[in-house]
């Protein structure tokens, strides 16, 4: 993982003093809320409905033991002794007292962590496949590249004020596990009859109330072109995105509005102009970012291990747990693990400071001292050794972390919805709750297959329901919540949009509807047929009239 050098330490700790200073004139009064707002986005401070909520950087996923040791102290030293991990592969502490923030920011400063890119109309964290690096379908490893846009897109002074925020995501598999379709910018990285590498570029997709799955504008972008390019669309965007209306100006109804040929040519003229200019890295730069990701060094193992074969055999929880949560590794007899953090009984994405000192723990005694952060809210282990995996499993148990639905029905996104968003229209917690509760049965669970139900409490759709096989929007329908059924989404290679059902339920109603949803599928499926596979040749018909009647 990428290491701070001296102008980093130098820039960050600045940041963390001038911070420092900005809160203590909050305090004594001397700013107010409306002009304090602008500084604490740009640190990742935001209020949310009953507190201040900081949301800490986690670039493209990656953390040390030590930086989740710190994590974990910070919970329990400044927050309420947890913390929850977000789809943008962040972490979040819900509770922390304004005049400590400063202090948080130090302590993780000195673990060369901070908030940049966390809020406000810039560049936002850089997001890619969990498995990076590690995943035996990778073509390679995405992760220097991010750390380079990283870099690039830092404290840029023509990108810290853009009409909206602004969202990169990067896969370097065929396989995409970083919805890169669903960004404002996806990069897919490829390589070129030569064996160079390079990236497909797609532009304009997004969530929120106008979803919308983003458009190739270039197939093959070489490695080192790649900043100029990035910096013609941002250039694009920038100019001729609109600011009048909030609603309307990130970059996909700038794209939707031009059509994407002509704004793929607006970005050409733009990056003939200056591509010249000495924006590009040298080749000599990207190499040296690449030597902080190294892969560790990994010893070619047995496939089939016997004590884990056969503990598997007599416990199908365990086998459960083998199946779901462990990912094929490039180096034989190893897996990538996912720990997820989605109890039948727990709030989907939080861990306690002392779960996540456990995983700390386990990343230095079993995967080279790495941990990765999931857009889907889990952690993972990316280099263990198969002959570990029963060992690991039940450290993990005794911590709460063992739940095996990686990849399941009860492994949900779910937002923090009503309970903590003041944009929030909708509870989302209780209702995750009930449905992981309704469906905690792991042989029951394991027959429906792979589903990924995504739900948010408003159209802002941090929850990613316009993406999930079934998705769930909380909506306020004249001061009761109601929660609307979408089916078909993905946020994968083959991303598509997920269409709304018909009129939604009230809380009481929306797990057996979810249930209902579910028996269609059984009822219907062909064998082996995925419940996505079943709602795209299906269409949604069978669903809408077990839910709603005939028509």
């Amino acid at each position: 993982m990428y290491a701070y050098d001296t102008y980093d330490r130098a820039i960050i700790n600045a940041r963390v003093d001038e911070f420092r200073d900005q809160v203590n004139r909050r305090i004594k009064g001397e700013l107010s809320e409306e002009e304090f707002r602008p500084m604490r986005l740009q640190n990742g401070l935001y209020l949310q409905l009953h507190a201040y909520m900081l949301r800490v950087a986690v670039p493209y996923g990656t953390l040390s033991g030590e930086q989740m040791n710190r994590l974990a102290h910070i919970a329990r030293r400044y927050d309420k002794g947890y913390g929850h991990f977000t789809t943008r592969q962040n972490i979040q502490y819900n509770w922390p007292k304004l005049v400590e923030t400063p202090d948080i920011l130090a302590e993780l400063a000195e673990v060369e962590m901070h908030a940049v890119q966390t809020s406000g109309n810039c560049i936002r964290n850089v997001t890619t496949d969990h498995f990076a690096g590690a995943a035996r379908d990778e073509i390679a490893d995405p992760r220097p590249i991010a750390e380079l846009i990283r870099q690039w897109s830092t404290f840029h002074p023509e990108f810290a004020f853009l009409p909206r925020k602004f969202k990169i995501a990067i896969t370097g598999a065929p396989n995409d596990r970083a919805a890169v379709k669903w960004h404002d910018i996806g990069l897919i990285l490829k390589k070129d009859g030569a064996g160079k590498i390079g990236f497909e570029v797609i532009v304009g997709g997004g969530m929120g109330r106008t979803p919308v799955i983003g458009k190739t504008i270039r197939d093959f972008i070489p490695e080192t072109d790649l900043i100029s390019y990035l910096e013609a669309i941002l250039r694009v965007y920038n100019e001729q995105g609109r600011r009048d209306n909030k609603y309307k100006a990130r970059i996909k109804i700038l794209v939707e509005a031009l059509g994407a040929d002509v704004f793929a040519d607006l970005v050409e003229q733009e990056w003939q102009n200056t591509k010249n200019n000495p924006i590009d890295v040298p080749q000599a730069e990207i190499d040296r970012i690449y030597t902080f990701f190294t892969p560790p060094p990994l010893e070619v193992l047995e496939d089939v291990v016997a004590v884990v074969d056969e503990k598997a055999a007599s416990d199908f929880v365990f086998a459960s747990w083998v199946a779901n949560n462990t990912h094929a590794h490039k180096v034989p007899g190893h897996v990538s693990l996912t720990i997820s953090l989605k109890p039948h009984d727990g709030i989907a994405g939080d861990a306690t400071a002392q779960q996540m000192d456990v995983v700390a723990d386990l990343a230095r005694d079993y995967s080279h001292n790495e941990v990765r952060v999931s857009h889907e809210q889990n952690l993972i282990l990316p280099h263990v050794a198969k002959h570990q995996l029963l060992e690991i499993y039940q450290k993990l148990e005794l911590a709460g972390l063992a739940t095996a639905n990686a990849g399941l029905l009860t492994d949900m996104i779910v937002c923090p919805g009503l309970d903590y968003c003041a944009l929030a229209n909708a509870r989302s917690i209780p209702i995750g709750q009930a449905i992981a509760k309704r469906f905690d049965d792991m042989k029951r669970l394991q027959d429906i297959g792979p589903l990924k139900l995504k739900m948010s409490g408003c159209i802002n759709s941090c929850g990613h329901h316009h993406a999930g096989h079934i998705g769930i929007l909380g909506v306020d329908r004249r001061g009761v919540e109601n929660y609307q059924i979408l089916l078909g989404g993905s946020g994968e290679e083959d991303a598509s949009k997920a269409q709304l059902l018909g009129p939604g339920f009230d809380a009481d109603e929306i797990v057996d509807a979810v249930e209902t949803v579910v028996a269609v599928y059984l009822g219907e499926r062909r064998e082996a047929e995925t419940f996505l596979s079943a709602v795209r040749r299906l269409g949604v018909a069978p669903f809408k009239e077990a839910l709603y009647g005939a028509a």
